[in-house]
This record gives structure tokens, sequence and C-alpha cells, in this order.
């Protein structure tokens, strides 16, 4: 059995915006959402600036107790406010019909870092006895699912994917499949993220995956440009509702748009490059379109992985280049991540958001920090500005270290 599977809410937590309306509009302003990081001292740091999520309250989301958000690392919290949005946007009433048709699916690239610091400096500075009995599911990749399930009531299918940058994407995917394969009506889905912690950003740096522009934060992520320098890290989440086409309409929900097909595969030739060639990306592509009974020429703009990094941004262009043939020069292409930075695990969230909002505006979001493009970086990345054009179905690219990839086609409805 496949059943078309349709979106029917959304809600995001950025360092740009915590409400779909307004990170659209800056999302298409062009605005930046990267700073100096305020949450602790960093002064010391290689890298002192992220996408960071300023003045967050969870409670202001979503209607949990203030005792209760206590015990919900930050990536949890971000999941749940994320979800409370998307739930609110959908009008899906989880109390009405049969709990075991409603699920949950939520990807984390990293989990409760900031739990695993706090915790193992209670360990080591108080002793053993010390360590809070709420660390583990506090920490865990799942809590983010588990605790939306608890929330709201939902007994259907529920899971949590860990693929590094691919988590989000992979996540909404496998999401996608439930439903269509009717083992779930309805699935509350995405990524979130918090790995902006002193572990994090000094582990990240010390790979010298990340931008080093401190002195200018809000231009340092800037795909497919010739002086990038690595990618900038950033948190929050993106969380979407997806429901069977028919559930949908029979409880006249506002349908946002429409997954037509998912894509997957591994590079398998190292844990943190990509291959040069592209090939594990182009696969998961032209996977994602196979599934979707769709040509290249089909697809009017893909919202890139793009994350601002030497060889992925290269790669990415060349499997782009390798699946599409000659529609590749007539497609718009752009990376949110020049604006928001990377989310790790939950950025195919975010983005697949900006899919969505793009769908419904007929607007193609900019590349913003496009001043030089890199020789081997040759398609229409959307520079600067927003673009309006007619889009009816968009590909969403995730790759993730391990080779991770993942890919989304979304249609217009």
């Amino acid at each position: 059995m496949s059943r078309r599977v349709v979106v029917t809410g959304v809600g995001v937590i950025t360092s740009l915006a915590c409400d779909v309306p307004d990170f659209w509009d800056k999302v298409c302003a062009g605005k930046s959402g990267i700073g100096l990081i305020e949450r602790f001292d960093c002064s010391d740091f290689k890298v002192r600036f992220g996408g960071e999520v300023r003045n967050f309250d969870c409670t202001e989301h979503v209607g949990i107790d203030g005792k209760d958000v206590k015990r919900l690392d930050r990536f949890v919290q971000f999941a749940m406010a994320a979800a409370g949005k998307a739930v609110a946007s959908s009008g899906m009433d989880f109390s009405q019909g049969d709990p075991y048709r409603y699920g949950v699916l939520v990807g984390s690239g990293i989990g409760g870092l900031n739990e695993i610091e706090q915790q193992h400096s209670t360990l080591f500075d108080r002793g053993p006895t010390r360590v809070s009995p709420f660390m583990i599911p506090k920490l865990m990749v799942n809590a983010a699912s588990g605790n939306i399930s608890v929330f709201w009531g939902l007994r259907g299918p529920n899971s949590a994917v860990a693929t590094a940058c691919a988590s989000a994407t992979n996540a909404i995917g496998d999401a996608f499949r439930l439903i269509q394969h009717d083992q779930a009506d309805v699935m509350v889905t995405g990524g979130s993220e918090a790995a902006i912690t002193p572990m994090g950003l000094s582990g990240f740096a010390r790979m010298s995956a990340l931008s080093t522009r401190n002195d200018e934060p809000e231009r340092a992520s800037r795909p497919f440009d010739k002086d990038r320098d690595g990618f900038v890290m950033a948190e929050g989440a993106g969380i979407v509702v997806l429901e069977e086409y028919e559930h949908a309409k029979k409880r006249g929900a506002r349908i946002l748009a429409e997954v037509l097909g998912y894509g997957m595969s591994a590079d398998g030739t190292h844990m943190t490059a990509p291959c040069p060639e592209g090939k594990g990306a182009g696969r998961a592509m032209a996977q994602a379109l196979r599934d979707s009974g769709l040509n290249p020429s089909d697809i009017d703009y893909i919202n890139a992985h793009g994350t601002s990094t030497p060889l992925g941004d290269k790669a990415e262009t060349l499997a782009i280049r390798t699946v599409f043939g000659d529609h590749a020069s007539r497609l718009a292409v752009s990376s949110t991540k020049s604006q928001i930075g990377h989310l790790l695990g939950a950025s195919g969230g975010v983005e697949f958001v900006v899919c969505v909002q793009s769908l419904l505006h007929q607007i193609a979001p900019p590349t913003i920090n496009l001043d030089h493009p890199d020789e081997g970086c040759d398609l229409d990345y959307v520079p600067h500005q927003a673009r309006e054009m007619s889009i009816r179905r968009i590909l969403k690219n995730s790759f993730g270290f391990g080779g991770h990839n993942a890919c989304l086609v979304l249609s217009r409805i």
C-alpha cells in the first residue's frame, strides 16, 4: 500500500526567529542570525560565534510546567517548543481519534551534550552521589521523541534517528514511509540540536571544521564562496506534522505541501570528508527522484546542504550537475545555512520548513555572503536576494559525517 503524505503543520526554533512567519520574513530579507556566543565564556576559544538561540524560554512556546522543563536538556526543550508550534499550526487535536495511529520520529546528531558536560563536572567536583538522577533520560538522543510522545499521548510508531547532519531529513523521510505504508496516519517529525557548548564548540574547532571569522560573524557562513573557511555552528529545532492525505482532508486541515519521495545512501569513503565526486550524494538525489516518479527536469529549486566547507560545497555541486545534467543550469539552488548556520542534526528539519514556505510563497530564498563564487561552484545559487519564481517541486539535500546522505522531494499541492 502506498498512500499520499502531506504537510499540515510547521514549527521552528532558530537563532533568526522562533516563529515561522517571522523566520520566513527574515530569511527572505537576507538577514543573518549569527553572532558572538553569550551563553558561556569562550574568550579563549579559537571560535567565539555561532547561531545561538537567545533568551529562550520553553514555557513560552509550549504548555510545559517550569519544574518539568528543568528535567529536559536544551535540545529536548527546542524540540518540544518547535513541536508545540507545529501541532498548533496543524490544528490537530490528538485527544480525538486513535492514539496508536499518531507517532513521533525526531532526529538529533548529538543529543544532550549540555547535560553530559554539566554532569561530568558534577561527578568530578562533588562526587558520584551528586550526579543527577535525571541525567540519562535528559541526554538520550531519543529523549526528544519520547517527551513529545508523552506530552501529547501519541502511542503509534516512536523512534529517533542519529545520522549526524542528515538526522532530521532521515527522520522526516522515515516518518513519510510509515504513513505511506499505513503504519500511522499522523507523524510529528524533524530534528533538534543544542551542541553550542564548550565541548561541542571546541571539538568541532579542533577538527578545523568551523569558520574562524570572529571579527565578522554575520559574514562567516558563505556557502559556495571562494573565501569560505568552514561552517558555523548553530542550534535549534525544526519540527513538522506529516499526515495521510485523506485523513487531513477529512478533518479540514490546511495542506501546506506534499512529500513525494525519499532517497538515502552512504558515501562509504571517509568518516568526515564527503566523497570528492559526490557519488553518494548523487545517488540519494537520484533515488529521491525515482521514488517520486519524477524526472530531473521536474525540479525547480534545490535547498542545498551547502555548509560553507571547502570540500562539501564542491562535492554537492558536482553531484547536482551529475544527476541533473543540462537542467542543472536552469535550477535555483540556495543554502539557508548562510543565514542561520549549521544546526547539525536539526538542519534538515528547519530547511524542510523553508522548503514548505518556498512552495507556499513561490520564493527561492537567497544564499547570502556569496560575493565570489568558487571555481567548481558554478550553479545559480540565488546570491544575496530572494527570488520570486514558479516553484512546483523542491529537492532537499542533507549530508552528514559518517557518509550519510538523505534527500526529500516536496511538491506544491
